[in-house]
């Protein structure tokens, strides 16, 4: 059972996005006791030399501003840490993810605190986690080979630790709008609650 949700919309667009509404539909199926949800389509700042430096100053040594600094990033990997499954809507923006989602894993993927570096390679901390991905594509199929979207998604949040992620997808709607639609709802009626 899905106890809390975080649920991340990626696209720029509200009106007549599929990805939100596929999203809707995926915590429909999941119906969570608690949702939490961060729209991405309002920009997150970039990281920049200040937020980097504030980052690899060791916790003890920070500074007021260094601490307000990361602030932010803090928040978002509290909402990640807090939830059970993240749903993210996620359209494909020419073969990739929107640079909201971008800036979001930037803030997130945190070496010590969502990964670790070990003699074996880096070891996600996130662990624990289920990922449902809401796919959006005018004309990228998810799966081929110029879908860097959802394998870059996939990547980084195993990168995490949140290795079990599902996909939803309504790709190619600018080529069959309505088979694409009936395959992403036929998806979201297979998954497990």
């Amino acid at each position: 059972m899905t106890n809390h949700v975080l649920r991340i919309d990626a696209s720029a667009r509200h009106d007549g996005s599929v990805s939100r509404d596929l999203t809707d539909k995926v915590l429909a199926k999941l119906s969570p006791a608690e949702v939490t949800t961060r729209d991405l389509s309002t920009p997150l700042p970039l990281i920049d030399s200040t937020w980097i430096g504030a980052n690899f100053t060791p916790s003890d040594n920070r500074s007021d501003d260094q601490k307000s600094t990361l602030a932010l990033s803090d928040t978002l990997i509290a909402e990640v840490m807090a939830a059970d499954t993240l749903v993210i809507g996620l359209p494909i923006y020419n073969f990739g993810v929107p640079s909201g989602f971008k800036a979001w894993i930037d803030l997130v993927a945190r070496a010590g605190v969502t990964f670790r570096y070990t003699e074996n390679g880096p070891e996600g901390l996130l662990t624990g986690k289920r990922a449902i991905l809401a796919v959006a594509s005018g004309g990228t199929e998810v799966g081929s080979d110029y879908d860097f979207a959802t394998s870059y998604a996939r990547h980084v949040l195993g990168f995490i630790g949140i290795t079990d992620v599902s996909v939803v997808a309504a790709d190619r709607l600018m080529v069959d709008p309505e088979a694409s639609k009936k395959a992403a709802n036929d998806q979201i009626a297979a998954l497990a609650a």
